[in-house]
């Protein structure tokens, strides 16, 4: 297997992890138990519960731990070796972590212990090669990997109780190599000008497995295998087989302890499935729920009323200013039935010059019905030059200011008219009056009616 590639897809990997876990990453924890009657279920939590979307600090999310086991100088992945036959060895750890979900962590390895190796199965050649015959070397390494639970056992206890997780990442590690050219031979440890030890440093990546047992709320046994890939090659003490890269492997059982207030779950222990089924049958929960649909009941209720048009006149009841109108009665925006005034009331049969002319509600315009007064007024006008006062107003619906304009655009209306028809626009005096003036009782409707008019003034 070529290392650098390996290296590549490890690095690969780490990341990915760190970025599918931050992704997953939930922060939903309780520790409930739960009865069943023959109609019910219901729900108890213990001293603390937590909430969905209630954020880390309502966990415990710190670990310290201890490990030890064993070294080889293989990995389960195989490759190349420069020493034919492996032998065991020990090795110890310490490690530190920031559970950052149910799913996933950051965790900080401390690392020591010590590999061996030798060339007994290479008999052909005495046991020795390259003029070496076995290696020591004694290792020290620190490395930040991301920890990911990827499954999970629960036995029904509604809490998990065994994870599984993977893990990768990178660090430094630390190493003194030493060789023997004899088999069965000492040691000679690599040293500095000055005698003392001779250490390398070098780039490590760590890639590796394993499943954690709960054994209480803050204990943990952890059951691991990682594999050591080193960024160079004389790990061994032998660069033998160049470009090749050594590796190692570590096989490790080890206590881990979660710190914290004993109040406060463990986050390495979330069921967040069930913990979503706990909630949903909170009793503060279930309030609100019921509460909210008390009050969208009241919202619906309060647009049934405000929809209701008992007498059919298309104003609801709530505006309904007049209420059990007659069917087909037609309405004003307030509910009130609309009286219209019946054509040509206040005309006489005849055209009579200078009679009143009447207009609309809120209206300037000429209605049809007076161009026989105004055509009778325009030829007595033109015939006698006489000049005439065009008197406007308005009924009291409405403000004096607006009343006032429109009683002048009703006079206006009127000398355009004439002028239209020849009359001298000089012999024409144009006055608004609003609803001063009123010659009936503006109370009624048929006295606004009457009100809305020009009159003239002959001189």
């Amino acid at each position: 297997m070529n290392y650098s590639t390996l290296k590549k897809s490890a690095a690969l990997s780490f990341a990915s992890l760190m970025v599918a876990g931050m992704v997953s990453a939930q922060t939903d924890s309780t520790k409930t138990t739960t009865t069943t009657t023959s109609d019910t279920t219901k729900v108890s939590s213990e001293a603390t519960t937590a909430k969905v979307f209630g954020g880390r600090g309502q966990y415990r999310t710190f670990s310290i731990g201890i490990n030890g086991g064993v070294t080889s100088p293989v990995v389960a992945l195989g490759g190349s070796n420069d020493f034919t036959k492996k032998q065991i060895s020990y090795g110890y750890g310490l490690s530190l972590r920031s559970q950052l979900a149910h799913s996933f962590g950051l965790q900080l390895d401390l690392r020591g212990g010590r590999l061996k190796g030798n060339m007994d199965n290479e008999p052909a050649v005495g046991g020795v090669r390259a003029g070496v015959a076995s290696f020591q070397t004694d290792f020290y390494q620190a490395t930040l990997s991301g920890v990911v639970n990827v499954a999970t056992i629960d036995f029904l206890r509604r809490e998990n109780s065994v994870n599984f997780f993977v893990n990768a990442g990178a660090g430094l590690a630390f190493y003194n190599p030493g060789i023997a050219t004899t088999p069965g031979g000492d040691i000679t440890k690599f040293t500095n000008s000055d005698g003392g030890k001779h250490y390398v440093k070098e780039l490590v990546i760590p890639v590796g497995a394993g499943v954690k047992f709960k054994l209480s709320d803050v204990t943990a046994l952890n059951l691991g295998y990682t594999m050591n890939f080193i960024d160079g090659d004389n790990l061994d003490g032998l660069n033998f087989q160049y470009p090749t890269k050594d590796k190692y492997s570590y096989a490790y059982a080890g206590l881990e302890f979660t710190l914290g207030s004993k109040s406060k779950p463990n986050l390495d222990w979330v069921n967040p499935v069930a913990m979503m089924y706990d909630e949903l049958y909170d009793a503060a929960l279930r309030q609100e729920v019921e509460a909210l649909k008390g009050r969208v009941t009241n919202v619906e209720n309060a647009v049934t009323d405000l929809k209701k048009d008992s007498d059919g006149d298309g104003v609801s009841d709530q505006f309904d200013k007049c209420p059990n109108t007659p069917a087909g009665s037609v309405v004003d925006g307030s509910g009130c039935v609309i009286v219209f005034p019946k054509p040509d009331s206040t005309a006489t049969p005849a055209a009579t010059a200078y009679s009143n002319i009447q207009f609309e509600f809120d209206s300037s315009v000429l209605r049809t019905s007076s161009y026989p007064v105004l055509d009778a007024t325009s030829a007595d006008l033109r015939s006698s030059g006489a000049t005439v006062e065009i008197d406007g107003y308005a009924s009291s619906e409405g403000t004096a200011a607006h009343n006032m304009s429109l009683s002048r655009d009703r006079a206006n209306s009127v000398k355009t008219y004439l002028v239209n028809s020849g009359v001298t626009a000089s012999k024409l005096k144009v006055k608004g009056f609003g609803e001063t003036n009123p010659i009936a009782d503006n109370s009624t409707e048929e006295g606004r009616v009457l009100n809305r008019r020009v009159s003239f003034k002959k001189r």
